[in-house]
């Protein structure tokens, strides 16, 4: 059964998240603060993260950024903070999801289940599938779920590489946010295609010359992202 790490600084909305998921049969571990958690998550073999924002010592965002590019598992943010900027900024360094306090234990139960699910189907490979997908200067390679730019490997959290990786299996194809967002999330997915242009973003920041003009994956206004290749 899958293995959950709770950073939670409050003891009664860690030990409410802990018996829920215990009793679904999970293994929890509680850190009550940014560094235990960083330093947890960094070690234990997690399949999943549970992240306040409101951590003493390190706060979420910083754990967040800390982890993302060294591990790959679906980190979910769990804070009273419902701004649409925190939203933002928390996918934008590589959170999966955003849980609002107070939140019904049935609900954060279903989500966690719905990332480990989609996970799991995200990184079960395929013998189908080629051994590289060559875009020039980028290679793809889906069987060990790695980008390769310029002879240096680069790091990838799940999400972005299987949005990548869609892309490039489809190229010169124009896809809506809202059809990339059911291909990638999913529609057990809590959220909203405003997910996909931050995650096109974060990719564009590693695999364009200049992100700010991006060549190979090129939005089409009014339409959605194409990703140009020869």
């Amino acid at each position: 059964m899958a293995k959950i790490l709770i950073a939670e600084d409050d003891s009664e909305i860690a030990m409410l998240e802990r018996d829920y998921l215990e009793i679904e049969g999970y293994e929890i571990c509680v850190a009550d603060n940014g560094q235990q958690a960083a330093t947890e998550a960094l070690n234990g073999s997690y399949d999943l993260i549970l992240l306040d924002l409101m951590l003493p010592g390190c706060n979420g965002y910083d754990v967040c950024r800390l982890i993302r590019d060294r591990i790959d598992v679906p980190i979910l943010m769990v804070t009273a903070r419902s701004e649409s900027v925190d939203k933002i900024r928390g996918l934008g360094l590589g959170a999966d999801d955003y849980i609002p306090k107070p939140f019904d234990p049935a609900e954060l139960v279903a989500r966690v289940k719905a990332h480990l699910s989609r996970y799991a189907r995200l990184t079960g490979g395929g013998q189908a599938e080629a051994e590289v997908i060559d875009l020039g200067s980028i290679q793809i390679l889906p069987r060990s779920w790695k980008v390769i730019k310029g002879g240096q490997e680069i790091k990838m959290p799940n999400r972005e590489f299987a949005l990548l990786k869609y892309l490039a299996e489809h190229p010169n194809t124009v896809f809506s946010k809202e059809k990339l967002f059911e291909i990638i999330w999913g529609y057990e997915y809590v959220g909203d295609s405003a997910t996909v242009t931050v995650h096109i973003g974060r990719i564009r920041d590693k695999v364009e010359d200049d992100p700010a003009h991006p060549r190979l994956i090129e939005t089409i206004w009014g339409a959605g992202y194409r990703l140009n290749r020869p």
